[in-house]
């Protein structure tokens, strides 16, 4: 039997596999194991699997399978749900902490409320990038018109397209998304965000997530994204809070980094047969 915990970041819901001690699923059937999880119907559902693992580089390891077989290189929701995993079998103590990723090493800020964990993830410095060439560090912003819709891209761990419009409302996203998500500028596909703008302080955000190939109710490397060119096209100041579908995060830009904070919360344990 295979232990399981499901948790959710803003409805963003992982299941959480716990290698701390060990291999638990071998490494060449975790891609298989999260097509079959993750099903919402034939499983136990959710938009990916993560594996909780030790580090020689930090305290915790984190790697993210998702429902289409492809592993991710980042997740913020996820490694706040992760976390908050970390947490609640004592690998991690409320304070602060870094969880190893694909991305990077990533320092994170925890603490307990009322049985929800608040983290802080410091997702570190927001690449732009031109056409296809993955940058190395800060550059232009690449915006252009892409199947007839301005776009602009960023790196905040995973890529992200990202373009405003006046309603949500008014987005058929499983239309207008996959164009671009599959467009040949982006040699490793991309996640599409849709964002209006209330005010300097507010956005409303959608996404459609690569490796989901659908919308999920919040994405956290996408409300980064979603900031980062708002704040860039002076849309916005450096602090905002990003309203989605299932709930609101606090995006922070401070000294070149990109800061995100939310809830995660534990949805239920259980054992495969």
């Amino acid at each position: 039997m295979i232990p399981f915990t499901k948790l959710h970041g803003n409805g963003n819901d992982f299941i959480v596999i716990d290698e701390y001690n060990g291999p638990v699923v071998p490494d060449d059937t975790k891609a298989d194991f999260a097509q079959k999880y993750c099903d919402r119907r034939f499983g136990i559902g959710g938009d990916g699997v993560l594996f909780l693992s030790r580090s020689d580089q930090a305290d915790i390891k984190m790697r993210l399978f998702q429902p289409d077989r492809s592993e991710a290189e980042m997740c913020g929701n996820g490694i706040r749900c992760l976390v908050k995993y970390a947490l609640d079998t004592g690998y991690l103590s409320p304070g602060t902490a870094a969880v190893e990723t694909m991305a990077g090493i990533l320092p994170v800020d925890v603490k307990n409320e009322d049985n929800d964990a608040q983290v802080k993830v410091n997702m570190g410095k927001p690449l732009f990038e031109c056409k296809d060439i993955p940058a190395t560090g800060e550059g232009e912003l690449m915006n252009e018109m892409l199947e007839g819709v301005q776009v602009s891209v960023v790196n905040t761990g995973v890529p992200h397209a990202v373009i405003f419009v006046d309603d949500l409302e008014d987005v058929d996203i499983d239309v207008m998304a996959p164009p671009i998500r599959y467009h040949n500028i982006f040699p490793k596909g991309t996640n599409v965000n849709f964002v209006s703008v209330t005010d300097k302080g507010h956005i409303n955000l959608r996404t459609y997530e690569r490796g989901v190939e659908g919308e999920t109710l919040s994405c956290g490397t996408g409300s980064v994204a979603a900031v980062v060119i708002a704040h860039y096209l002076g849309l916005t100041g450096s602090e905002v809070t990003v309203n989605t579908l299932g709930g609101i995060l606090i995006i922070t830009l401070e000294g070149g980094y990109a800061f995100m904070e939310g809830t995660a919360k534990t949805v239920f344990s259980g054992k495969l047969l």
